[in-house]
């Protein structure tokens, strides 16, 4: 049985053989290390692969790794890194280690990253970089070249050089395809794009994400209100954040907090904390199932028949709401469905709810009056009745759920909370309870004079 260091050591031995994926590789053998192993083995590798696998590694693993090296190697690793990942790695320390790491960085440096910590962490200018291609508009092309070709070392990325006047606010863009095409004598005036898009440095990291998806860029420019240019932040930089929000979306669609680190690093504690809440809450209310269950004790004691169908019943409703709760909220992430779209949301939902409904209410009554051929007597003489209400009910749950789920995304948006915050669980247990309403009133509408 090999351990992780073990496997670490035996695909990081392979890794100058030209293999492509041998660094994601080893960064996966990595996350199976515990934390005091992880500085032995990164000591044992290769110097020369070092460095391409320090900077593979994430933030949060970067951290955890600086602060466990001498004291001695940390400078170099520090120094490694360009503004906006060492931005990243020291909001990842605890407060009380953030001077002294801030101190390893050359003062260029740390200033650059002492303005970026300025930034909230979601926004745009905490993902920025400072370090871009820069070009003055009375350059010749000639000129601009030669000087791109002094930054290249500096920089973030080519792809494209900004174009600024004197006071540093963003004129043009020039992609560097356009630069190389152009005559020599031709200014850069002359060359650069003017209808280019640039967020603003307080747009949040989820609406920078998408304008990099519907715009299909590189990088973006990042201004500030006086249209001063800032930085840019990469297409890297962005599906990093694309990630990030998506495992958020989804623990909380899953009916938890957001957990703060990868699974296997969060601390138990931690773990315990971010799911026992909803779940206490959601247990708070699968307790008025209960509750409703008792208000038809009667009805359930002279027809205790209609207790076979109430898992049936209810979990049809919560499938249904959870369901139509998923697929709005992830139509909003993505901007197909905004707040004003709502009435066109429900108008479909109702449609389809009833649609479903039907269907399952059909399957519902073909099984029962399926069994009871096979059975003759399972359901009583009245089963086409118990028929008639399951498949009545599945209707009215179903369209319930189906409405409850796509509306309540629109609620929690519109009073400023997270539309992912409205989870399957909770859609599910809030139909649960209305679902065992519907079924029980049914009942008593077509039961009334039989059964009850």
């Amino acid at each position: 049985m090999f351990t992780g260091e073990d496997r670490f050591n035996m695909v990081t031995g392979r890794m100058g053989d030209g293999i492509t994926n041998e660094l994601q590789i080893s960064l996966d053998a990595w996350n199976t290390l515990a934390a005091e192993a992880r500085v032995t083995t990164f000591q044992q590798l290769p110097y020369a692969e070092k460095d391409d696998f320090f900077l593979a590694l994430s933030a949060r693993d970067q951290a955890e790794l600086i602060l466990s090296l001498p004291s001695g190697e940390r400078r170099i690793w520090m120094r490694l890194l360009p503004p906006d990942d060492a931005t990243d790695l020291i909001q990842e320390l605890p407060e009380e280690e953030r001077p002294g790491i801030l101190a390893l960085l050359d003062d260029y440096t740390r200033r650059e990253v002492v303005a970026l910590l300025a930034y909230a962490e979601d926004d745009a200018g905490g993902l920025m970089s400072p370090r871009f291609a820069r070009l003055r508009p009375d350059m010749t092309v000639d000129e601009a070249i030669a000087y791109l070709r002094r930054q290249a070392e500096q920089v973030e990325t080519i792809h494209y050089a900004y174009v600024l006047d004197s006071e540093q606010h963003l004129l043009g863009i020039v992609p560097l395809r356009r630069l190389m095409s152009a005559h020599k004598d031709q200014t850069v005036r002359e060359v650069m794009r003017t209808d280019f898009v640039a967020a603003s440095e307080e747009l949040d990291q989820e609406a920078l994400a998408k304008l990099f998806s519907e715009e299909h860029l590189f990088a973006m420019p990042i201004v500030d209100k006086e249209g001063r240019m800032k930085g840019i932040v990469t297409a890297d930089d962005i599906v990093n954040v694309v990630t990030e929000e998506a495992s958020e979306d989804i623990q909380k669609i899953g009916g938890m907090e957001a957990l703060e680190g990868p699974y296997l690093q969060v601390h138990f504690p931690e773990m315990v904390k971010k799911r026992g809440g909803w779940l206490a809450a959601l247990f708070l209310g699968e307790m008025l199932t209960a509750t409703a269950m008792g208000y038809f004790e009667q009805e359930i004691a002279r027809a205790v028949v209609l207790a076979l169908f109430i898992p049936l019943i209810i979990s049809s409703g919560g499938n249904s709401g959870s369901q139509a709760t998923s697929l709005v909220i992830r139509a909003m992430a993505l901007g197909e469905v905004r707040l004003r779209d709502w009435w066109r949301v429900i108008r479909r939902e109702v449609a389809a709810g009833f649609a479903l409904g039907c269907m399952l209410g059909a399957i519902g009554m073909i099984r029962i009056l399926a069994w009871q051929t096979v059975r003759p007597g399972l359901y009583g003489p009245h089963y086409f009745l118990v028929a008639m209400t399951v498949a009545c009910s599945l209707i009215g749950v179903v369209l319930f759920g189906t409405v409850v789920g796509s509306m309540l995304p629109f609620i929690l948006r519109s009073l400023g909370f997270d539309p992912a915050s409205a989870s399957a669980p909770f859609v599910a247990t809030l139909v649960d309870v209305t679902g065992l309403v519907i079924y029980f009133t049914v009942a008593s509408i077509i039961l009334r004079g039989a059964l009850l």
